[in-house]
């Protein structure tokens, strides 16, 4: 088995974190920078001590502050893929995937066997013979992937393991990746900015927002129905916080009402609509049902075909709704940053769900 439970504190980074994979799930993890990714990893990796917690892979603990138990990094069964592939520039690159078997005490003929049998796994056997410095970034990432799993981890981690590479190689890695990860069966943890690799390669999804995990859920489902800000804005889609009663309303914290469907909900709850259901009115329309919000426009972007407003944001800082428009719709109405205009979103078009923790 090679679930992972963590529950763990630590307080200079203010990270207080329950963690929970089961045994070959693959869970991304979202979230801003200085949010406690990285953390996560390091205390599943065994690189960080929490101040207070426990760390438990299948049935094996191996971080316990109650009783002193901490089993040092190379002993887990853990291995990391980041988005430097950091291969040994000495050895070959069959050598660099035989690495691991071959420090774990298995002989060399088996080591190497080893090393071409996941080689060929990943499309790379070819470059066997090959020093490090004549790869190209994905062929380099390919053997680094081939390594890792040559170690035969219990739990991989993967930490923005496309980012530094180019539109063309990602999406190859990518799909490797989740063939790799479906196939075997692997526990995974990937920590990543990109929708793309969420969507691809995780089962679930976790959102972290300073130092707490404070969404968790299908990865369709989150990316679908966000309850967070963070997921929200990775979504692409609007997010408004607030009270919700049973009537289908929401009631913000600085007055305004949002009018929806969805999730009979009472209490916290937030309201969620795409960008390009929101239209822009210089003087507010009377039709029902319709939301009627007055804003600021604070932004304006290209967003392919469309032009996106950004309102400034509301009074307890999240970020503002956003309206995607046609350039005619802009030229027509003379918008500009700093103008006082009524974003309309039909009621239908909202959906109510109950607020993350």
């Amino acid at each position: 088995m090679s679930s992972i439970h963590l529950s763990a504190e630590v307080a200079a980074r203010g990270v207080d974190m329950q963690f929970d994979a089961d045994d070959g799930e693959t869970v991304a993890v979202l979230g801003p920078n200085g949010s406690g990714k990285s953390t996560l990893l390091s205390l599943i990796a065994g690189l960080l001590r929490p101040d207070t917690g426990r760390v438990v892979l299948g049935s094996d603990v191996v971080t316990d502050t109650s009783t002193g138990t901490f089993v040092p990094a190379h002993a887990r069964g853990v291995a990391s893929l980041t988005q430097r592939a950091l291969l040994f520039p000495h050895l070959s690159v069959e050598a660099n995937v035989a690495f691991a078997p071959r420090s774990r005490g298995v002989a060399r003929r088996r080591a190497r066997t080893t090393a071409r049998t996941w080689l060929g796994a990943v499309d790379a056997l070819e470059l066997a013979d090959r020093p490090p410095r004549g790869l190209s970034g994905g062929q380099a990432q390919r053997v680094a992937i081939a390594r890792a799993l040559a170690a035969d981890p219990r739990v991989l981690l993967l930490d923005e393991p496309m980012a530094a590479l180019d539109i063309d190689t990602a999406p190859a890695v990518r799909r490797l990746l989740r063939t790799v990860l479906r196939e075997q069966r692997r526990t995974a943890v990937v920590v990543t900015h990109d929708l793309l690799d969420a969507l691809a390669l995780a089962d679930t999804v976790v959102v972290v927002e300073k130092g707490s995990i404070v969404e968790r859920g299908p990865t369709t489902e989150v990316l679908t129905a966000p309850r967070s800000a963070f997921a929200a804005k990775i979504a692409g889609v609007n997010l408004v916080a607030g009270t919700a009663d049973s009537t289908g309303s929401l009631t913000t914290a600085w007055g305004s009402t949002v009018h929806g469907h969805g999730e009979s909900v009472a209490g916290g709850a937030v309201a969620v609509f795409a960008p390009s259901s929101v239209a822009v009115h210089i003087e507010a329309p009377h039709a029902s049902p319709r939301n009627v919000l007055p804003v600021t426009i604070a932004e304006m972007d290209v967003h392919g075909a469309t032009v996106r407003l950004r309102a400034a944001k509301h009074p307890d800082g999240s970020p503002g709704i956003a309206a995607d428009v046609t350039p005619a719709a802009v030229a027509e109405l003379h918008l500009e940053p700093g103008m006082d205009v009524f974003f309309v979103v039909k009621s239908q078009e909202v959906t109510i769900h109950p607020a993350s923790r």
